[in-house]
């Protein structure tokens, strides 16, 4: 069973997927995304399927392999080995985008099983939606752009990208990467503009690695322009990263109080984090 049901009253939307239910949380034998593996049975550089266990009908649920390294990690990829991951979310971006049924496409990617990755190997997923969801839809409502005096909450810039920690984060740890020109989508990006993102990508995730001294686990997503046919010029390129823990193995919870009223509790102070990420450069 998928269906797509929105509350009477909020307006929120909510995918009901009963399929996902039988979705197995750990492989049974092997990992199916090395070389050899279920979903990868020949040699590959980056990789994209269908996912089995899609959450939305339609072949709009993709998974994207980051190398047959079981073991790598994205800085540890290099800026060549990011921009094959960047090339292609822009040629999915670009193929899911051309189809009439999908407006929006959301590259994102969870790692850690404190954020429900099952599988360790490096991998992202793409969902195509028939709608611009909540979220993006209020962002490129409220005109977002990059913090133009994010101060001491400044990360790393190079290259015309800034990476910094958002003014009110929800996460303890959260962090914004942005272009400081206007850049609307990932199929749009000049090739000095992915080796741009990538070499940043490489930086800012070494840094969170070495924040603990142990991979962190984290939440990606990437923001862009809607595919719809017009409109939506103002779009501007961002990527968010977020991490549930406020220190080394210690998970912050989102309590009721925060999940009833949508207000939010951090207890980690964002100028804190950017200093400490600088550091770490």
């Amino acid at each position: 069973m998928t269906e797509m049901r929105v509350d009477p009253v909020l307006g929120t939307i909510v995918h009901v997927v009963g399929s996902r239910q039988a979705r197995p949380n750990l492989p049974s034998a092997g990992c199916p995304f090395c070389v050899g593996g279920l979903e990868a049975p020949e040699p590959y550089d980056v990789r994209w399927f269908s996912n089995r266990w899609p959450a939305m009908p339609g072949h709009r649920c993709e998974v994207v392999l980051y190398t047959p390294d079981h073991d790598a990690t994205l800085p540890s990829l290099g800026v060549t080995g990011v921009r094959r991951v960047v090339d292609l979310w822009a040629e999915r971006t670009a193929a899911l985008g051309a189809r009439d049924d999908v407006d929006y496409v959301l590259a994102f990617e969870n790692r850690g099983p404190e954020v429900g990755a099952t599988i360790a190997h490096p991998h992202g997923q793409i969902y195509a939606y028939d709608h611009v969801p909540s979220r993006q839809a209020r962002r490129l409502a409220g005109g977002w752009a990059p913090d133009p005096d994010p101060g001491d909450r400044v990360v790393a810039e190079t290259s015309g990208w800034r990476t910094w920690v958002p003014f009110a984060p929800t996460f303890p740890l959260s962090l914004e990467v942005a272009p400081l020109g206007r850049i609307a989508d990932l199929p749009s990006m000049s090739d000095d503009d992915r080796n741009a993102l990538s070499a940043m990508l490489v930086d800012v995730f070494g840094r969170l690695d070495a924040m603990f001294d142990q991979p962190l686990p984290y939440m990606m997503w990437l923001n862009q322009r809607p595919t719809v046919g017009s409109g939506h010029d103002d779009a501007w390129f961002n990527i968010e990263i977020v991490s549930p823990w406020r220190s080394a193995g210690v998970q912050r919870f989102i309590a009721s109080a925060e999940v009833a009223c949508e207000e939010y509790f951090n207890p980690v102070i964002p100028e804190d984090v950017a200093a400490r990420l600088r550091e770490l450069g």
